[in-house]
């Protein structure tokens, strides 16, 4: 989600690359959050970390703890930057609790992500 917050809101402002210490499969309760702010990230796939091993960059956020304890170091001059979201995958019970937590975190995401490169989704 931050990745599909990230590109539409800063536009060509910011590259943006996303990965996970354990990937899997982008989420269809995270594709459905989305689409529902108007941002289709149907076709993202969830990448492995190690894809992105020796490229710089400028900023390596993580979004849960897990990742935190497990992100490689990147070389350079790169920030580390981390915010503990719930992971919202990891949310049981039936459709539309599960989709409350994904919209919250979603949120959450956006916030940080605006108040963190000066950004809004009207940008």
């Amino acid at each position: 989600m931050a990745e599909g917050l990230l590109r539409h809101d800063a536009g060509d402002r910011i590259d943006v690359a996303s990965a996970g210490v354990a990937p899997t499969q982008v989420r269809p309760e995270a594709i459905e959050v989305m689409r529902e702010i108007g941002i289709d990230i149907s076709g993202h796939r969830s990448k492995p970390v190690d894809e992105f091993t020796g490229q710089k960059f400028d900023y390596v956020i993580t979004v849960c703890d897990n990742a935190n304890e497990q992100c490689p170091v990147f070389p350079g001059q790169t920030q580390r930057i981390h915010w503990s979201f719930e992971d919202p995958a990891a949310v049981e019970g039936n459709a539309e609790k599960r989709l409350a937590v994904f919209r919250r975190v979603r949120d959450e995401i956006r916030n940080r992500l605006s108040h963190q490169f000066q950004i809004s989704d009207s940008n």
